[in-house]
């Protein structure tokens, strides 16, 4: 301080030496004028280049918006699908909403693993099942991935009670109506092998075994150890045991850990998919690398069987509503007939909608140019739904501009076989977010937890609803103030290490069953273990 005044004082004095008279009048307005007119030219000067600079970036989010919706169109002529039309000015008015900046590692790395690793390997008290001449067959039902979870079940099941596994026969009755064999979606000499240290299984019965009578069990769902021991006593008279349904048969938790972790090898070992299948699939894979490097998975959950079997019409129209209605009640397998939309969505039972995701990755913070592949099957109302989120997010793919239509010839009319090329991809993308939680969301999540805990992020439905709700009254607008709220509500939601949950408080008796999280949405801590685990 003493320093700087000495300094100015020097100064002062030696100026005050050189001019022997004050300015004048005059010429201190002149002055005064000159740097006005400077500043005014300056501010103008600078207006002109941030316009020029504004419909410059304008011009350049038009051209990529045109580039992707020609190349989108090309798709939908080829697919006879509806135009897709994305209204220029509203998106680029979505491109420039001001969002909350995020840094590129929190949109895209993976959350901290803690050491963690897959330990699929048996303890040293674990005996392989003696053989026996008790057979068990099963008819899996659902799509593929409650198939694959099923047989996973099944596998367990015919350890426990000392049985050969006979290859699954796999549903061909439901909505797809796949008429797709084991061998087609799995690798079955790989399944079989991969097991032998296990269990017995066979590609079919014994010639002598065909026309046997048969117990013809429907066993109970979430069942432990103790149930299939007294199942194993009292069919000991039949040589062979026939399962009518696979899915949930088993208990998520309180088993034996070397049961947990035989489920785990025959998931994510044992059922690996046909070669045809896994081919394609990596293949894929790397045209979304060579792309853009990065992608995200998005499952959207917005096919006309899901909406329908929920109950769930938001945003769509009466005769949309009226047909999925029609759908509901004539499916007989479907308990539950009438449903209350409202109810449904405010609950966050509801699949997001095509457009709710749009927001929601916005205000994550992921930019319009991401990457995202979009894991479904057919979605409802085709590409007038699906619009309202690619004028957010233009860069989408599909199978189906992904691969050629002579690669896709073989998968065409088999649902599980194209499911799987989805399932492959959104294990390996960089982040997975599914819309819903359904059968795929669920597996998908878990493998990629088994792996290392890859970035997955789950919509928390029930609090994104009352966002929603009021972006639409009004009482919310997009930007800064939803991004941060979004971002807030989901910093636990993203796939970062935790033990299973259990059931949910005050059920008492087997419907707290139902209530907790699935061994295969996360198989920590019998699959997964710390570095410091045997």
């Amino acid at each position: 301080m003493v320093n700087r005044g000495s300094h100015h004082t020097r100064s002062f004095s030696s100026t005050s030496k050189s001019v022997s008279r004050k300015p004048s009048f005059f010429t201190i307005t002149l002055c005064i004028i000159l740097l006005s007119a400077c500043s005014i030219f300056t501010f103008l000067f600078s207006i002109r280049n941030i316009s020029d600079d504004d419909d410059h970036q304008k011009d350049r989010l038009v051209e990529h918006s045109e580039s992707h919706s020609q190349s989108k169109s090309q798709f939908q002529s080829e697919s006879q699908s509806l135009p897709v039309k994305v209204d220029r000015l509203a998106w680029l008015h979505l491109a420039l909403l001001p969002i909350l900046q995020v840094p590129d590692e929190q949109l895209w790395d993976v959350s901290f693993s803690y050491g963690l690793h897959p330990c699929v390997k048996p303890t040293s008290e674990y005996q392989a099942a003696q053989g026996s001449d008790r057979y068990i067959t099963v008819r899996s039902n659902g799509g593929l991935n409650q198939m694959r979870t099923g047989i996973s079940d099944m596998v367990a099941v015919a350890y426990i009670m000392n049985a050969t596994l006979v290859i699954p026969q796999l549903d061909k009755r439901s909505f797809w109506q796949d008429s797709s064999t084991f061998s087609d979606i799995f690798d079955e000499l790989h399944f079989i092998t991969s097991l032998q240290g296990d269990l017995r299984i066979v590609r079919e019965l014994p010639k002598e075994l065909e026309s046997v009578p048969r117990a013809r069990k429907h066993f109970t769902s979430w069942s432990g150890m103790g149930y299939y021991e007294e199942m194993a006593k009292s069919l000991k008279d039949y040589r062979v045991i026939h399962v009518a349904k696979s899915d949930s048969r088993l208990a998520n938790n309180d088993l034996p850990l070397d049961i947990q972790r035989l489920r785990c090898r025959t998931l994510y070992h044992a059922l690996r998919f046909s070669m045809p299948i896994e081919i394609l699939g990596k293949k894929l894979v790397e045209r979304l690398r060579s792309r853009g490097g990065r992608y995200i998975a998005l499952h959207l959950r917005y096919e006309k069987d899901m909406l329908s079997f929920t109950g769930c019409t938001y945003g769509l129209t009466d005769a949309e509503s009226e047909e999925l209605r029609i759908m509901r009640e004539s499916t007989n397998h479907w308990k539950v007939k009438k449903i209350n939309s409202t109810e449904q969505r405010i609950g966050g039972l509801c699949p997001l909608t095509p457009k709710e995701v749009g927001i929601f990755l916005q205000a994550l913070g992921y930019p319009p140019s991401t990457l995202i592949y979009i894991a479904a099957g057919e979605i409802y109302g085709g590409n007038i739904h699906l619009s309202e989120l690619m004028s957010r997010f233009p860069n989408l793919v599909f199978k189906e501009t992904l691969a050629t239509k002579e690669e896709l010839k073989a998968f065409t009319s088999h649902a599980s076989q194209t499911a799987a090329l989805d399932y492959i991809i959104s294990v390996e993308s960089d982040v997975f977010v599914p819309s819903y939680s359904g059968n795929m969301a669920r597996a998908v999540e878990g493998h990629r937890r088994f792996l290392g805990h890859r970035k997955t992020i789950t919509p928390d439905r029930r609090g994104l609803v009352k966002l929603f709700d009021k972006l639409e009254s009004g009482r919310l607008r997009e930007g800064s103030s939803l991004s941060s709220r979004v971002q807030q509500m989901h910093k636990s939601w993203q796939g970062a290490p935790r033990k299973r949950k259990g059931a949910l408080p005050g059920l008492k008796g087997r419907a707290r069953l139902r209530t907790e999280e699935s061994f295969y949405e996360n198989p920590y801590p019998e699959c997964i273990c710390s570095s410091k685990a045997v």
